[in-house]
């Protein structure tokens, strides 16, 4: 305890060099730790962009792509889904509620989803929790949508505002359904999920607006008005896609198995979670990159640690000639040293720590608004805690290097004759 206690008083009366490298080593803490809460939190949001639904059906094809374009957004369909096969899985005893999915068209490079009001219901994220509207409320009329948080803010649409659709999914469409436009009824509040960037309309406004069209284009001559078209039957013919709630999850696998064997047309059922982890699965390497420039972060603030000390080592010649003139061994000179790092480490470490907690505690309602992700504020986890031993233990092996120099200095400072 001696030997910290004099590595402690040593460092006061070097306090700024020893704040600025307590400083150093705690920001590489924090970025350690703090690329650890985003990877956690960032794999829990992505895990929890669809929560409650059991099973996804659409045309057959691989389980990524139906995840990709149903729920993400990204792609397109192999092929749709008959109103008919929709119904008879609306029909089968299993089956608790089913949301249609109808994609195809967009506005300024968001999505359009034809969906029907189930959707505002049955749609689940982060583990359970509904949408909620941050203005207005859902599609009443045929030509009514709501819009996501990002589509809001991007364009500067408020409620009651006109927006026209366009035929297709490109950022810029020359073909467009000017003759139907549609009025903003409600503004979803932030999720972080696809939600946020995508056009919801009505099924029925989705057949209503390709009414007059055949093989993606205008029929030459013919147009009908929106005030006609309300009058007509707007039964879907087809859709994208369906979510599927079931009354047990014992039956999942009985149900996706009755779908993917179903004979009307190649249909496929994946579970969510399912393909979410093989998703995820994909893309994780970034993790690995992540912890790789954070470790070297350490590492950079450990070696500026040890330079620091060796900087010195040339002006504490006397301070350590008086150590050894009152009966300091050359070992205790060593043991000086290597407290010097260790404590300066764990300084570093604990303030990293706490500095990140009150970081997070005060980002995270603007991050999980802004960004829709959301950071837990756990302690520390078992392989955490065991990072931060290893830094620490670090640091007193780090303060070995220069200690072992001043070991050798005061031993020939020792031997040398004054007169």
């Amino acid at each position: 305890m001696m030997i910290f206690r004099l590595a402690f008083q040593s460092l006061m009366n070097r306090w700024v060099t020893a704040c600025l490298t307590v400083l150093a080593i705690a920001l590489s803490v924090m970025l350690l730790l703090g690329v650890e809460k985003v990877r956690t939190g960032a794999r829990q949001s992505f895990a929890d962009t669809i929560s409650g639904t059991d099973l996804i059906v659409g045309a057959r094809s691989g389980s990524l792509n139906l995840l990709l374009y149903s729920v993400f957004r990204i792609g397109n369909a192999t092929n749709n889904v008959t109103w008919k096969s929709y119904q008879d899985i609306a029909k089968m005893p299993e089956v608790k509620w089913i949301v249609p999915i109808s994609l195809g068209d967009s506005h300024h490079g968001f999505r359009v989803l034809g969906t029907n009001g189930d959707y505002f219901t049955h749609y689940k994220f982060r583990r359970g929790q509904s949408m909620t509207f941050a203005a207005g409320g859902p599609f009443t009329d045929l030509f009514d949508a709501v819009i996501g948080s990002d589509v809001a803010d991007a364009l500067g649409y408020k409620v009651g505002d006109k927006i026209i659709v366009a035929h297709g999914v490109g950022s810029i469409s020359f073909i467009e359904h000017q003759d139907k436009p549609f009025r903003v009824s409600g503004i979803l509040a932030k999720t972080g999920t696809p939600i946020d960037r995508t056009v919801h309309v009505s099924l029925e406004a989705i057949e209503a607006i390709h009414i007059d069209w055949q093989s993606g284009a205008p029929v030459p001559g013919e147009s009908i008005s929106a005030d006609a078209v309300r009058k007509m039957d707007l039964t879907p013919h087809a859709i994208t896609a369906a979510m599927v709630g079931l009354d047990s999850k014992l039956a999942t696998f009985k149900v996706q198995r009755r779908i993917n064997d179903y004979a009307e047309e190649p249909l496929s059922a994946i579970m969510p979670g399912v393909a979410l982890q093989e998703l995820w699965g994909l893309i994780g390497t970034a993790e690995t990159a992540l912890s790789v420039v954070s470790a070297m972060v350490v590492a950079t603030a450990l070696l500026g640690m040890v330079t620091m000390i060796l900087t010195t080592l040339n002006e504490r010649r006397r301070e350590m000639a008086i150590l050894r003139s009152v009966g300091a061994t050359p070992t205790t000179v060593l043991g000086l040293l290597a407290a010097e790092g260790g404590l300066l480490t764990l300084a570093g470490v604990i303030t990293g720590t706490v500095g990140l907690y009150v970081g997070l505690y005060l980002a995270r309602p603007y991050i999980d608004h802004t960004y829709g992700l959301s950071l837990a504020i756990d302690p520390p986890r078992a392989d955490e805690w065991l990072k931060l031993g290893l830094i620490v233990a670090a640091g007193f092996v780090a303060g070995l290097l220069p200690a072992i120099r001043a070991y050798r200095l005061s031993l020939a400072d020792g031997m040398m004759v004054r007169v």
